[in-house]
Formats: C-alpha cells, sequence, structure tokens
C-alpha cells in the first residue's frame, strides 16, 4: 500500500521527531562559558532530585527520571504535561 492509500495514523506514525531531554538550565557569560575545562562544575538552576523536561519538537510533553538499562542511560516517564501544565 503506498502512501496515498494508507490510513492517515499510519502515514502519522512513521513521521519521525526531535526528543531532547532537560535536566536544568544555567545562564552565564561567555567569558565564564570560556574557561570551562574538564572538570568544571556548572550549577544549574534546578534542585537536585527533581524530574526532568521531556521535550518533542520543543513542545514540552512529560517529566522523567534518568535510569539506567545495560550500562546506558535511559528515561522513565512519570508524568505526561496537559497544554494547561505547560512550564519551561
Amino acid at each position: 500500500m503506498n502512501a496515498a492509500m494508507a490510513p492517515a495514523s499510519d502515514v502519522v506514525l512513521d513521521v519521525g521527531v526531535r526528543l531532547t531531554l532537560e535536566v536544568g538550565r544555567a545562564r552565564m557569560t561567555i567569558r565564564d562559558f570560556l574557561v570551562l575545562g574538564p572538570g568544571s562544575v556548572v550549577q544549574l538552576e534546578r534542585p537536585a532530585g527533581d524530574p526532568l523536561d521531556v521535550f518533542v519538537n520543543d513542545r514540552l510533553v512529560a517529566h522523567g527520571e534518568v535510569v539506567m538499562v545495560n550500562d546506558k542511560y535511559g528515561v522513565r516517564f512519570t508524568e505526561a504535561v496537559g497544554a494547561s501544565d505547560k512550564r519551561r
């Protein structure tokens, strides 16, 4: 079946999206950024233990937590974010 004959839901399911996980943010000057090197620590605005934000194509869709899966990092979704809950 070609795309013109496929049900709309089948076509949409194959569309690629960009998934972004945000742990926190920090503001700094270019001067401070340029002195960062191996071992530097950047303090984030979000407190430790807060859930990370999950974005799909720059839209906040969920909150989650970092997990380890077979020696790789993953994310466990803990809360879906509705349109009225959106925060950045």
